[in-house]
């Protein structure tokens, strides 16, 4: 049984129906153990994927501060050859961002046949932050949903694999987290009085990403809700998610490069024999 719930707009999505501390019945060692497995596997799955040339996959973290995002992209995703990986971070917008239309930035940053795109904050920040500060009036943000759908559809008319993970922690989880980074000098970098703010908005998040969880899962763009109170359950959860997405890919992109490999030793013999 898979640790996470592939959601895909069939059944109504409620954050309150989630534990963020849930733990598959896990601990940290066989959750470390399982995600250097399936992170090998991951590995494999990439080169087949990248010779191929036949499929993008885009993978979109989302999460509040805190939840895990360049954690995630440094113990799981680490695995993919940075060859055909990319990470792309979406802050603020630009001036010359902000004067196109929210979906411009992302869709330059979308993954071509055999690569990987991960979106660490991605298009849907323009249906949470905006909405949340009220940036742009709310029949603003409410018609976004609709592009963000077609958008993805766009993608998926492509060809690509879409998977997004919500990283879900708890307020608490989340207050320890911002109080140790306090405490470490290593981590103090990160700390931002603006996280300490942000938290008074926590319930208005919540109901931000609700929404966006049900009017955007749909059967080509899955999402998942990932407990993320334990950072090793989070790692395990998305590394064997994504090997379970890419898996049945494998005998098709090995087909291919059959292939590919046929048609080279063909050319191979030809030029041989005009020599």
């Amino acid at each position: 049984m898979s640790l996470l719930k592939r959601l895909d707009g069939s059944k109504p999505i409620r954050l309150k129906d989630y534990n963020p501390a849930e733990d598959g019945g896990l601990d940290r060692p066989k959750a470390e153990a399982l995600s250097a497995k399936y992170c090998m596997e991951l590995e494999e799955l990439q080169d087949l994927l990248y010779a191929a040339q036949e499929t993008p996959v885009l993978i979109v973290l989302q999460g509040l501060d805190t939840a895990g995002k360049d954690g995630t992209i440094r113990h799981v995703l680490a695995a993919m050859n940075p060859q055909s990986c990319r990470v792309a971070s979406f802050k603020v917008p630009t001036p010359v961002e902000a004067a196109h239309d929210f979906l411009w930035r992302i869709h330059a940053e979308t993954p071509g046949k055999g690569n990987v795109a991960i979106f660490n904050r991605s298009h849907y920040e323009d249906v949470l932050v905006v909405r949340v500060h009220n940036l742009v009036p709310p029949d603003v943000w409410k018609d976004r949903y609709d592009d963000i759908n077609h958008f993805e559809g766009l993608l998926a008319d492509n060809g690509a694999i879409i998977l997004k993970f919500f990283l879900y922690i708890s307020n608490e989880e989340q207050e320890q987290r911002l109080r140790d980074r306090e405490k470490d000098p290593t981590k103090a970098w990160k700390l931002s009085a603006a996280d300490w703010k942000e938290r008074d908005f926590w319930d208005a998040y919540l109901a931000a990403y609700e929404d966006a969880l049900n009017k955007c899962a749909k059967p080509h763009a899955p999402w998942y809700v990932v407990p993320a109170n334990h950072k090793w359950f989070r790692n395990a959860a998305i590394a064997e998610t994504l090997v379970e997405t890419l898996r049945p890919f494998r005998d098709k992109w090995m087909k291919r490069l059959e292939e590919i490999g046929a048609e080279e030793l063909k050319q191979l013999r030809a030029m041989r024999q005009h020599h």
